[in-house]
């Protein structure tokens, strides 16, 4: 599945011309987008502006204090609300979580076929670093050493989660002749979420998201997916 590896012709595997991808665009999924609109509700607005920071700074580089400027509230009424940074944090990722979720069961029901619901599925990232974001839990694991011991456990359910949902996509789709690759669906399914974790970062340090549609690019051309 490198990229490498998909350079050899041979066996059953095809060559693929990644350059025929040029005008596979991924775009904003603007229901998974919608779960990131401020919310009416103190606890909400905490959470949204959390967020916001664990995604554009990390976990370790905000405080309370930032959240009580921000929100124009007292640092005793973050404490009401979350009584430790560490359960802010562990419901930062069940709500990333049960969003993300939502996308995937959204996109189980459109009644696309697996190379679309592929797409579909890697335009939940593209959303995310459209906004000069990261992927929360992405963000959260490059932390991970540093982080509350419940903290770990639910970051390590979202990414289970998270390749379970891709592994079973990959497999439909090679039983179906739609994808064309080698080896165990839950591997590939982990060089995926991987590798576009990894180019977000790398497109957000350059300012540059067509870095990482560049990658999204080669990632679907490895699978043997045919450009529209």
């Amino acid at each position: 599945m490198s990229a490498a590896g998909s350079a050899k012709c041979g066996g059953r595997r095809r060559c693929r011309d990644v350059s025929a991808f040029g005008n596979l665009e991924f775009v904003r999924d603007e229901e998974f987008m919608q779960t990131l609109q401020t919310r009416n509700d103190t606890a909400q607005q905490i959470l949204d502006n959390a967020e916001r920071l664990v995604q554009t700074r990390g976990y370790n580089s905000f405080s309370y204090a930032d959240i009580a400027k921000t929100l124009k509230i007292s640092k005793a009424s973050l404490h009401y609300h979350f009584r430790s940074k560490a359960d802010l944090g562990l419901r930062l990722i069940e709500r990333y979580e049960r969003n993300f979720l939502d996308a995937l069961s959204a996109i189980d029901k459109s009644g696309l076929e697996d190379d679309a619901r592929l797409i579909r599925y890697v335009n939940i990232y593209s959303s995310v670093l459209s906004e000069n974001r990261m992927c929360l839990c992405g963000m959260l694991a490059s932390e991970y050493e540093t982080l509350p011991a419940s903290m770990q456990a639910a970051l390590k359910h979202f990414f289970d989660e998270n390749e379970k949902w891709l592994g079973m996509l990959l497999q439909s789709g090679r039983s179906r002749k739609i994808f064309d690759f080698e080896g165990d669906a839950g591997e590939v399914a982990q060089l995926l979420i991987s590798s576009l974790e990894g180019a977000m970062m790398i497109a957000r340090s350059y300012g540059a998201p067509e870095r990482f549609d560049s990658i999204a690019r080669r990632l679907v051309a490895d699978l043997g997916i045919s450009p529209k």
